[in-house]
C-alpha cells in the first residue's frame, strides 16, 4: 500500500484550504485509490472549520477518463462493492470510477449524534447541518475533480438523491461536467415538500394495494401486529418500546423491486405464545429493529425534508411536511387498524415523533426541529441555467417510482435543455442496483446516437 500526498489545487473558493492524501492498493485486477480531501465546512466563511471528504477510486485502465458516482440518500455513503459487478463493472469499461462518500457519510468526517454533540447546542447543530446539502456536496466534488483530473471535466452518475445533486451540479458548476447520467433522481425544480409528499403518499398507497393483492393474508397480519403493539409493550433489541406507528414505517421497502417479498417473509410468522400470553417473536423484533433504526444513517432522517427546501421559492420552512400531509390520506390513519379498518405501511416519510422513539435520533431532536422551521435555506436549482444547458444529459425515469414522483421528473426533463430520457415502468426505484449494466448501456446509447 502506498500513500501519496497531492499538491493542493484550486477549490470552489480559491481562498479556502484544500489538501488531498491518497492511499493505494490492488483489488481484483483493479488499482484502488482511497482519497481523503480536506475542505472548508462553510465556503461562505460564516462558520469556521474544515471537514474531510472520502472517495474510493477504481481504475481498470488509467488512460480512461473519470466518472464520479453520487449515491442516493441523503445521508448514505457510497456503496462498498465486495465484487466488481453490475453498473460498476460496466462503467469501468469506459472510465475510472470515483465512489464519493458525501460529506457526513462513510469515511468522510462523520455526522451523527456523537460528532454533532461537539458542535454545540441545538441552534449550532442546525446551522452546521445546513452545510451538508446538495450545494455543499457539489462544491466538494468540484474540489476533488480539480485535484484528480487537473481541471478536466468528468462524467457524473447519480442514483436517486444523487440525481438531485447532479441537477444542482448542472445549475451551479456545469463547466465541471463532461456528461451526466441520472437514474430515478430528477427532482422538481420548484416543487415544495408538500407537493412531493402528496404525490409520494398517493404512490405509496398504490404500492400497498399491489402488495396486499399479491399477499392477501399479510394485511390482516400487519393489522394484528399494529393492534398488539398498541396494547402490549414489545421492546426492540435497542431497549425502546416498538410502537405501531413506527412499525408502519417498514413500507419504505415497497419502493424496491425485491421489497414485496422481503416484507412478506418478515411478516410470515411474527407471533408466539409465552406462558399463555401472545407475544411477538424475538427474531421478528430483531429483524424489525434492524430495518427501523437510523443508527447507521441518522443524516437521512435529519436532512430528508430539507432536500426539498429552497427558501421562499418553495414556500419557506418544510415544517414537518410528511407529518402534516399524512392527515390528507385517511388510508394511512393510525386509528383505523384498531377499528378493523385498513392498515397501510408508509414509505419514504420522516416524522417528528421518530426523534422521540429512535435512540439514534433522540439527541438530534432539537436540531431537526430547528432545521424543519428554517425558511431561508439556499436555492439549489437554477431553471434559467438549466434551460441553457449544454452538457449532454440522459436520465432513466420510472413511471411507478414510489420516492421520486414521475410527474415532477418529467417536467424537469422537459426544462433541462437537451436532456434525453428513458421512461419505463420496468423498474422500481432500485433499477440501477438490479439492472445497472443495461441501464447504463441505454443511457450512454441515447447520448451517443
Amino acid at each position: 500500500m502506498s500513500q501519496t500526498p497531492r499538491t493542493p489545487g484550486a477549490t470552489g473558493d480559491p481562498s479556502a484550504p484544500s489538501t488531498l492524501t491518497t492511499e493505494s492498493h490492488r483489488v481484483d485486477g483493479h488499482d484502488v485509490h482511497e482519497h481523503v480531501l480536506t475542505v472548508p465546512l462553510d465556503r461562505s466563511g460564516t462558520l469556521p472549520g474544515t471537514v474531510e471528504v472520502f472517495a474510493r477510486e477504481y481504475v481498470r485502465d488509467a488512460a480512461k477518463p473519470w466518472l464520479v458516482f453520487f449515491q442516493g440518500g441523503p445521508g448514505n455513503p457510497a456503496n462498498r462493492p465486495e465484487v466488481v459487478g453490475g453498473w460498476l463493472d460496466r462503467a469501468l469499461e469506459d472510465h475510472r470510477v470515483v465512489l464519493l462518500d458525501q460529506r457526513g457519510t462513510g469515511r468522510s468526517t462523520p455526522l451523527d449524534a456523537q460528532s454533532l454533540g461537539e458542535v454545540g447546542d441545538a441552534a449550532a447543530q442546525a446551522a452546521h447541518l445546513a452545510h451538508f446539502r446538495a450545494d455543499a456536496i457539489v462544491a466538494d466534488a468540484e474540489d476533488l475533480r480539480v485535484q484528480l483530473t487537473g481541471g478536466a471535466p468528468w462524467t457524473v452518475l447519480g442514483q436517486s438523491y444523487g440525481g438531485f445533486c447532479i441537477t444542482t451540479y448542472l445549475s451551479q458548476a456545469p463547466d465541471g461536467i463532461r456528461e451526466a447520467l441520472v437514474t430515478a433522481g430528477l427532482p422538481g425544480l420548484r416543487t415544495t415538500a408538500d407537493d412531493v409528499y402528496r404525490a409520494t403518499y398517493a404512490q405509496t398507497a398504490r404500492r400497498n394495494e399491489e402488495y396486499f393483492a399479491r399477499y392477501p393474508r399479510d394485511e390482516a397480519v400487519a393489522r394484528a401486529v399494529a393492534v398488539h403493539l398498541d396494547a402490549e409493550a414489545e421492546p426492540l433489541p435497542t431497549g425502546e418500546r416498538l410502537s405501531a406507528r413506527r412499525f408502519a414505517t417498514l413500507g419504505a421497502g415497497l419502493g424496491q423491486v425485491s421489497g414485496f417479498d422481503a416484507l412478506h417473509f418478515l411478516l410470515e410468522d411474527p407471533f408466539t405464545t409465552v406462558g399463555g400470553v401472545r407475544r411477538l417473536r424475538q427474531r421478528f423484533l430483531v429483524a424489525v429493529g434492524r430495518h427501523l433504526s437510523f443508527a447507521p444513517h441518522p443524516l437521512y432522517a435529519v436532512l430528508h425534508e430539507s432536500i426539498y427546501a429552497q427558501g421562499a421559492v418553495t414556500g419557506g420552512a418544510t415544517d414537518w411536511s410528511a407529518h402534516r400531509i399524512r392527515d390528507e390520506f385517511p388510508e394511512f390513519s393510525l386509528d383505523a387498524p384498531a377499528a378493523g379498518g385498513p392498515f397501510r405501511f408508509t414509505g419514504e416519510h420522516v416524522y417528528p415523533w421518530q426523534f422521540e422513539e429512535d435512540p439514534a435520533l433522540v439527541p438530534l431532536r432539537g436540531a431537526a426541529e430547528l432545521l424543519a422551521a428554517r425558511a431561508d435555506l439556499p436555492v439549489l436549482y437554477d431553471p434559467d441555467v438549466l434551460a441553457r444547458n449544454e452538457v449532454p444529459v440522459a436520465a432513466a425515469v420510472y413511471t411507478d417510482d414510489m420516492f421520486v414522483p414521475y410527474g415532477f421528473s418529467a417536467d424537469t426533463a422537459w426544462r433541462v435543455r437537451g436532456m434525453r430520457t428513458f421512461v419505463t415502468n420496468e423498474y422500481q426505484h432500485d433499477g440501477l442496483r438490479m439492472d445497472g449494466r443495461r441501464l447504463l448501456d441505454v443511457l450512454w446509447g441515447s447520448l451517443r446516437r
